[in-house]
């Protein structure tokens, strides 16, 4: 059945996926699982889609690694409590790259993966 063309405009370019190389999907679902509470889905051992992260999209075995010193697209994730987010990333051998800062409409931090790639949580609290 086609899309009513209201609900195909509403999605025609639009962001809706995002794939991130990781240096090991097993241990990257483990930690963003314990970390974010996400779901995934695997595709083989070298790929594994991401659920329940406000967006989808995936994670791929490669050797390299994002962050924004590398020119990297910097992905940012929301928080209710930034402090309590940054500790369960710290518990879960995620390492603190920016401390806490404030900028025009709330405060984040950012921090790497196990992986080494970096990402952001952010907060308007």
């Amino acid at each position: 059945m086609p899309l009513d063309k209201e609900d195909n405009m509403s999605n025609h370019h639009k962001i809706n996926y995002i794939e991130i190389p990781v240096k090991d999907v097993s241990a990257t679902k483990e930690f963003f699982g314990q970390v974010f509470d996400w779901q995934f889905t695997d595709y083989g051992p070298d790929y594994a889609a991401i659920t329940g992260a406000g967006i989808d999209g995936g994670f791929f075995c490669a050797q390299q690694t994002v962050s924004t010193a590398n020119g990297s697209v910097l992905v940012v994730i929301y928080s209710d409590d930034l402090v309590a987010t940054q500790k369960r990333i710290e518990r879960h051998s995620g390492k603190l790259v920016q401390p806490i800062f404030t900028f025009p409409g709330g405060r984040r931090f950012h921090f790497s993966d196990p992986n080494g790639n970096e990402y952001a949580v952010w907060s308007d609290k």
